[in-house]
């Protein structure tokens, strides 16, 4: 198609794209209550464990609002995001060749289950630990009757719960990362294998940036970065292209 054509193209994708967006973000701003009851869920247990009242509290008038709207952005993003992967590849799809459509599909398909499993792991496991340690350092009061008692704020909360899901989420995606990449013959599996030693440093690392400063969230996330990787390994032997035998050892053979 002419230039013109594909911008056209393009902007007709975007469109569908931010509809889809914005119907998503009414859906959960009308539910917004009930996302972030979920998401506050695992703090609530605990609490509930402890025998505290399960609360969290705002100190602006207008927090609690803001807090619904990114959490429906957040809900939004969840929901919308099949509808704009599938608009990026009616767009992409036809510049490819079939054995290119074939190669990439799989990762399409990939790419959410990763991130729901990554999303799904710092819900389900790392939440509840990762609370029940930083409720433990709270204190009822000794003789002088000092308390020392969480008084949680919703966006602070909020800002913390996305940030931990956004890092699991995206952090289960290397995979599908290397193995483009290996796919593609920039990386080998000889190569995933040698920088192996580098690779642990930088979960690590990795895990210090996206996670708060304690050593069970950050192991959290550092653990299943090492295993992806070695996973990322196998994929990659698995769909790195064969290099052609040369003439000298096909005379050899």
């Amino acid at each position: 198609m002419p230039l013109l054509e594909h911008l056209l193209e393009l902007r007709r994708r975007l469109l569908w794209s931010a509809v889809s967006f914005g119907l998503c973000f009414a859906l959960c701003y009308h539910y917004a209550g009930d996302i972030y009851l979920f998401l506050a869920r695992p703090l609530g247990e605990i609490m509930r464990q402890k025998g505290e009242q399960p609360h969290l509290i705002y100190t602006a008038l207008y927090e609690a609002f803001f807090t619904y709207i990114k959490v429906a952005a957040f809900g939004a993003a969840f929901l919308s995001f099949p509808v704009v992967a599938i608009q990026a590849w009616i767009f992409i799809a036809p510049g490819l060749y079939r054995s290119e459509k074939r190669a990439f599909a799989p990762f399409l398909i990939a790419t959410p289950i990763l991130f729901l499993l990554g999303a799904a792991l710092a819900y389900y496991f790392i939440f509840p630990v990762a609370w029940r340690f930083f409720l433990s350092f709270q204190t009822s009061g000794g003789d002088d009757g000092l308390q020392i008692q969480l008084q949680a704020k919703v966006s602070e909360y909020l800002a913390l719960v996305m940030k931990l899901i956004m890092a699991f989420g995206v952090a289960f995606e290397l995979p599908v990362v290397l193995t483009l990449l290996a796919r593609a013959g920039i990386v080998t599996s000889a190569q995933l294998k040698r920088f192996r030693r580098y690779a642990i440093v930088g979960a690590f690392v990795a895990a210090a940036i996206l996670t708060p400063p304690d050593v069970i969230t950050q192991t959290g996330l550092a653990v299943p970065l090492i295993i992806l990787y070695e996973i990322s390994i196998i994929s990659a032997r698995l769909v790195e292209p064969r290099s052609e035998p040369t003439q000298t050892d096909q005379e050899a053979s």
